[in-house]
């Protein structure tokens, strides 16, 4: 029995040692294994190719986006009365011909009065007409008689016309002795300063103001000190706080040639397409424009991709999912948009603009 014990000893010493060896070679690789982003990281990150551009300065003016007035609407009720019922909030979207609002008027009874007087004189004078028409053909009465009974009764039937357009004109509804207010075009309502119980004043202050905000202006205000830069025409990227990762091209269609008097600056108008409806009026909004781009050119990479760390600027060049590598960057000079680097990154390199701080942290952990 001692001699088998002591002949198994060794190969089990040797199988245990083969063990340890096999774990530690597998910490190993794993420990060194490199660092890929996953495919749902990879959905947030943002990407865009390193590219030789002219040196170029920007001047940024500050601004706020406005209703387009040429596409602005305000109502003004035409009529006395008193708010009954509202059908729209501020905001709303409505569409032409649409019922916004009920306003209960005196002036709808007297047009009503007004009507009905008008139908029984109609009938009145259709009466008459009759009997002048059968005089007429006995030879009782004249052709003058006769033409006077039909202008009568044509006189009363214009007038009734005329009153039915007022009616129509209001959109006065004789069931529920109110006037209808109807949208007079499609479009957002921008303002709303009516509600149920209001008593509202004919061409007074304006009850809702509809806008079509398909388009608006983008207002800059231009110090005397930029005068000399803006020009009309002139291409301009908007930025606005709400969506600071997009911009919004467009160029300046017109300047105003007197100072605002409250402000002290002259106001450049740029006209904005707004199919995404991501330009609210009121919002405040930067406007930038391009100066000076010089001959020479240089590497730039857009602002948003550079990490400032310890006092230094870096970048995170992707190469593939799993090969990423931390660059420290030599900052030539800057504008508005791009970062031009001296040194540390290549022409077509590709760098990453968003959630590179992640990336950053996470390579860097890994190579400590």
């Amino acid at each position: 029995m001692n001699s088998k014990y002591f002949i198994y000893l060794p190969f089990a010493f040797i199988l245990f040692n083969s063990c340890q060896k096999s774990t530690t070679d597998t910490t190993s690789i794993s420990d060194n294994k490199p660092y890929c982003i996953t495919e749902e990281l990879k959905k947030t990150l943002s990407f865009e190719t390193v590219s030789l551009r002219p040196i170029e300065e920007t001047l940024s003016l500050t601004g706020n986006i406005q209703y387009d007035i040429d596409q602005t609407t305000p109502f003004v009720s035409l009529l006395d009365g008193v708010v009954t019922a509202t059908y729209f909030s501020l905001g709303d979207y409505v569409k032409k011909g649409q019922i916004l609002a009920e306003i209960k008027s005196s002036s709808l009874n007297e047009i009503q009065d007004e009507s009905r007087t008008i139908n029984s004189q109609i009938k009145v004078a259709q009466r008459h007409l009759s009997s002048v028409q059968s005089m007429f053909n006995d030879g009782i009465a004249s052709q003058k008689d006769l033409l006077e009974a039909e202008s009568e009764l044509d006189m009363l039937k214009s007038k009734k016309q005329s009153n039915r357009s007022t009616m129509d004109l209001y959109s006065a509804s004789s069931d529920k002795s109110v006037f209808a207010i109807k949208a007079p075009s499609n479009g957002y309502i921008v303002s709303k300063n009516i509600s149920p119980g209001m008593p509202v004043a004919g061409a007074d202050d304006e009850l809702f103001t509809i806008s079509n905000l398909s388009e608006v202006w983008v207002m800059a205000n231009v110090y005397a000190t930029n005068m000399r830069h803006v020009s009309t025409n002139m291409p301009v990227t908007v930025k606005t706080l709400a969506y600071p990762d997009e911009s919004f091209d467009g160029k300046i269609t017109s300047i105003s040639q007197v100072f605002d008097q409250d402000e002290r600056v002259l106001k450049a108008k740029i006209v904005m397409k707004n199919t995404d409806m991501k330009l609210k009026p009121g919002m405040s909004a930067d406007i930038i424009l391009g100066l000076n781009a010089s001959d020479k050119k240089s590497i730039a990479v857009p602002n948003q991709a550079l990490v400032f760390e310890n006092n230094q600027n870096y970048v995170v060049v992707y190469k593939d999912d799993c090969t990423l590598e931390v660059r420290l960057v030599k900052i030539l000079a800057k504008n508005d948009f791009y970062t031009y680097i001296e040194d540390g990154v290549q022409e077509n390199e590709v760098v990453v603009t968003k959630n590179q701080l992640l990336l950053l942290e996470e390579i860097n952990n890994r190579s400590l």
